[in-house]
């Protein structure tokens, strides 16, 4: 019997919601019955290092850290943090970028939501779950504005 493990990489700079984003990842997973597992790293205390998470769930995770060349999805919320990580990409690994969110979003403190918007269109996890995260996550116009830019990055 196969194990399907899904295994996410997140990368960016301190400041970017790093963090925050691989969290709302692992909950979501979590509600959707996997078995999940996360570790993270931070790099520069506080803001302007490079900081990465690992993200893991299927059957059965046995490990929080993604092994080299095995990531199928790299969430690089900054374009710098790709080359860095590429060790870790399966060969046919889904990169999303910046670059792949509208203008205004990737500008903004909602880039990390915004990305996992991207990234839902390959988990296809229920928008449902993922706005019910949101609003527990943020609160009023903060949570509104962040599920906006969730859903126009998933389309």
């Amino acid at each position: 019997m196969e194990n399907k493990l899904t295994n996410v990489l997140f990368a960016g700079i301190g400041g970017q919601g790093i963090i925050k984003a691989s969290d709302m990842l692992t909950e979501a997973a979590f509600r959707m019955n996997y078995d999940v597992k996360k570790s993270e790293l931070h790099g520069m205390s506080q803001r302007g290092g490079s900081v990465s998470s690992d993200v893991r769930f299927g059957d059965k995770v046995y490990s929080p850290m993604i092994p080299e060349g095995q990531a199928d999805y790299l969430v690089a919320v900054s374009e710098d943090q790709i080359e860095v990580n590429e060790k870790y990409l399966k060969k046919d690994a889904v990169i999303i970028r910046p670059s792949e969110i509208n203008e205004e979003d990737a500008k903004s403190r909602m880039l990390n939501i915004a990305m996992l918007g991207r990234l839902n269109k390959y988990l296809k996890f229920p928008e449902e779950l993922w706005i019910a995260l949101i609003r527990e996550s943020f609160k009023g116009e903060v949570a509104e504005q962040n599920i906006a830019a969730f859903k126009r990055a998933q389309e």
